[in-house]
């Protein structure tokens, strides 16, 4: 007998809603949803540069978490808009202890996917005694092949269709390094050159996000404001290789983190962010539970990745 599939927890409003100063120039929004006396957790969405949304929210028993969400600096509701100055991931790391300090929260569950699964590992291997557990999905370490093989030369063979369109923004002169000419658009003094450059670049991953092309995510991807701060931040991050100091930094780090009870979820054909990565991620660390969902793409939204990602919050819910 197959086991039913957890979904979502219903809709929820949070009882918390502020702006946190974290430098002159970046301040963050954040939220706190559920029980304002129960279990911390921390979301960290993806991109960087995808901001939250409503859904997020719902991965968590609100009766039970303390949930708490952010805009990473230049994205979603936090300011300044589609900002790349003072914008590094360990800009973000001390962001996230500013966050925690300021809610006086001294320890928390850190939750993460894609992007989020990057920042949630800097984070925990800087700040392992503040992470109670780790819920991580959709593995994204930022090596040079992951990144190659979705913005130069791989998932292209996938989605040629879509890949026409993210093509076509680039001169073929240009196209030997897909990364760089695109940086050059998103951060060209032209208003309507980085729009261009920031809808195509967005698109593409919209496009190649779930196991079945959800007409919905590829919409959202091409609003200029979404994809405008999604793809700048995105390809500033890429183009400077996650500001890590090694290329395999977050796997060579691992031992920092060994004893923090994590378990790994990641869609079984998941293109953004190839199972290679989880896998890599799952050798280095056996104690970490993964779970491969064999019907699942990049999507925490996928039914299969909901049902893995909430099951995972419950069994941590003591």
């Amino acid at each position: 007998m197959t086991q039913e599939r957890r979904t979502l927890y219903p809709e929820i409003e949070p009882y918390d809603r502020g702006m946190l100063k974290v430098s002159e120039l970046h301040t963050l929004y954040y939220e706190q949803c559920g029980n304002p006396d129960g279990k911390p957790v921390v979301f960290l969405h993806g991109g960087p540069g995808g901001g939250t949304n409503p859904k997020c929210r719902r991965f968590f028993d609100p009766a039970v978490y303390r949930i708490v969400l952010f805009d990473q600096r230049g994205c979603g509701q936090s300011t300044p808009h589609a900002e790349l100055r003072e914008n590094t991931t360990w800009d973000l790391v001390a962001d996230i202890e500013r966050v925690r300090e300021h809610l006086g929260i001294a320890r928390w569950q850190v939750f993460g996917g894609s992007w989020g699964s990057t920042l949630a590992l800097a984070y925990a291997q800087t700040h392992p005694d503040q992470v109670t557990e780790l819920v991580l999905r959709g593995i994204f370490m930022l090596r040079r092949w992951e990144l190659e093989w979705f913005y130069q030369k791989g998932c292209d063979a996938l989605y040629p269709d879509a890949w026409e369109t993210y093509l076509a923004a680039i001169p073929e002169v240009e196209r030997g390094d897909l990364m760089s000419a695109y940086h050059r658009r998103l951060t060209s003094d032209d208003p309507a050159v980085r729009v261009a450059a920031a809808r195509a670049w967005s698109v593409w991953e919209g496009s190649t996000s779930y196991l079945f092309q959800d007409p919905a995510s590829i919409g959202s991807h091409d609003e200029d404001d979404f994809a405008l701060a999604f793809a700048r931040i995105e390809c500033h991050y890429f183009v400077n290789g996650g500001f890590f100091a090694h290329d395999d930094q977050l796997l060579r780090n691992v031992e920092r983190i060994r004893r923090i009870p994590a378990v790994i979820v990641q869609g079984r054909y998941d293109v953004v962010c190839p199972i290679r990565s989880a896998w890599d991620l799952h050798r280095a660390w056996p104690e970490a539970d993964l779970r491969i969902v064999q019907d699942a793409g990049h999507s925490a939204f996928e039914p299969g990745n909901v049902h893995e990602l909430v099951e995972a919050t419950d069994r941590f819910r003591s």
